[in-house]
């Protein structure tokens, strides 16, 4: 009895302090984001590639903020499902990410509101191979490892293409990775296929010879959308509309200059300019706000993964879309 009192007390003790380690991350984690969380901040979160970080890196946005008295703070997130999840929670005020993770962010919270969008980019994530595989077609996935990145654009594209063919996620063993794990997955022949977005997608193509077994050509338009907390968004409209206009003219330069964007943005992603630029001329230009046309397609998203049990209620996509004049 001793030994198991002694056993239960260490238990204890190694429980509180695990959660006073928790703590004090979660402390740490809310301080490093609240030292610019005062009203006269915007708080953007980004990603590696795409016009936020295009606008981060010109530094062109700073100064039509500071004529509204507001300062910026810029957050580097490896994909969209774990931006939301800042957004959700507070640590951000605006991002992007592209249509699948604000599905499972509007189900996981109330926090977001639609903001703005960028034109489809069907060809832009695909369902790859190895050069070498005997896969020919969507349907010759059943039984297989397929590697993708949880809650991302490309799980709704698998499930489509899946669907299209006749099959469903449960004909396939789906594997969730990030995309540096997917790749090495994918290298190393652990897993049979890989569904993924550009830029990783044209790095693929060219480093590995990889296939294209589907893109989202005909099944998925693969929009990029802009979201703020719904907070920010009503006492902060003026610099939201700010903050889309200067998208807007970054947007502008870099549709009709895919070279030198990817000149650019090569050195913070780490691939080579002349991949970027195939990936670039697949990307969807022009940020404008969001239709019905966009909004029952994001509709379809989010009664697509309710029916598939992945979330857990359905969703009415249009009480996240931000209202004009708001």
């Amino acid at each position: 009895m001793p030994a198991v009192t002694a056993q239960r007390s260490l238990s204890s003790a190694v429980l509180l302090q695990g959660c006073a380690l928790l703590a004090a991350l979660a402390f740490m984690l809310a301080s490093t984001f609240a030292v610019h969380a005062d009203e006269k901040t915007i708080r953007i979160g980004y990603q590696k590639y795409g016009t936020l970080v295009l606008l981060k890196g010109r530094a062109s946005l700073e100064p039509k903020l500071k004529a509204l008295g507001y300062d910026v703070v810029w957050s580097e997130f490896p994909s969209g499902p774990p931006l939301l999840e800042a957004l959700n929670a507070g640590a951000i005020d605006f991002g992007t990410a592209g249509e699948t993770p604000p599905i499972f962010a509007q189900a996981a919270g109330d926090a977001l509101t639609y903001v703005a969008h960028e034109p489809p980019a069907p060809r832009g994530e695909a369902i790859l191979v190895p050069k070498a595989s005997t896969l020919q077609t969507v349907a010759d996935l059943r039984g297989k490892k397929v590697a993708l990145n949880k809650g991302s654009n490309v799980h709704y594209l698998l499930v489509r293409a899946l669907e299209r063919a006749g099959l469903s996620l449960a004909d396939i063993t789906p594997v969730y990775l990030a995309p540096a794990d997917a790749r090495a997955a994918f290298e190393r022949g652990a897993v049979d296929a890989w569904v993924i977005w550009d830029p990783y997608l044209a790095a693929a193509e060219v480093s590995t010879s990889a296939r294209t077994l589907a893109d989202g050509s005909g099944l998925v338009p693969n929009h990029q959308f802009y979201f703020a907390t719904r907070s920010f968004a009503a006492k902060s409209g003026s610099v939201l509309d700010t903050v889309i206009a200067a998208i807007g003219e970054v947007d502008s330069w870099a549709k009709d200059n895919t070279d030198a964007v990817a000149r650019e943005l090569a050195p913070s992603v780490g691939i080579p300019a002349p991949v970027l630029a195939v990936a670039l001329k697949r990307q969807g230009y022009g940020v404008r706000p969001l239709d019905e046309p966009v909004i029952a397609e994001q509709q379809r998203i989010a009664d697509t993964f309710h029916g598939l049990g992945l979330i857990p209620k359905a969703l009415t996509v249009t009480d996240a879309v931000r209202k004009p004049g708001t």
